[in-house]
């Protein structure tokens, strides 16, 4: 991915801020017994709703970026977002709201929000193997215990030994 988030506008906030992903599944009704269900995707496009609050130089910034880089929305970039495993690189697009990509209104204090929808190809979450150990293991237990060995890696031994 060549089009990254400009590391000098801020990342969306909170406010709003939620994980819709698509339902990869179908669903038939029958005429008698229970309905059938069946995974159809196996990676399926979550739609974030955002909203950024740019001073009016970081609003001009990303109107410019988001016409001359992104070609109006149309392309695909990298962008940290929070998930579940924390903040980490997502690719997304915008896909807005009402025929618009995003929504500008004027804040207090020359501000701007924004807000609009960014549609997430594929979100970072857990491999099957940190999934396993989570579910087998107390995981404060297990916290504690790699805090243990870091201390003891990185603050009792004497440097000559950890290097």
């Amino acid at each position: 991915m060549s089009i990254s988030w400009p590391a000098r506008l801020p990342l969306p906030t909170y406010d709003g801020y939620a994980l819709e992903p698509e339902s990869a599944v179908t669903r038939t009704d029958m005429e008698s017994g229970p309905a059938r269900q069946r995974r159809r995707f196996t990676q399926t496009p979550t739609r974030i709703p955002v909203r950024w609050r740019f001073r009016d130089v970081d609003f001009a910034t990303f109107e410019a970026w988001f016409h001359l880089k992104l070609a109006d929305g149309a392309d695909w970039f990298a962008i940290s977002l929070l998930g579940g495993i924390g903040i980490a690189a997502h690719e997304a697009r915008f896909v807005g709201q009402s025929n618009a990509p995003y929504k500008a209104a004027p804040g207090r204090g020359g501000t701007w929000i924004v807000t609009s929808v960014l549609e997430i190809r594929e979100r970072p979450m857990l491999d099957e193997g940190a999934l396993d150990i989570l579910l087998a293991e107390d995981v404060v237990v297990l916290f504690a215990n790699i805090q243990t060995l870091h201390s003891t890696l990185h603050v009792g031994l004497p440097v000559s030994i950890r290097w």
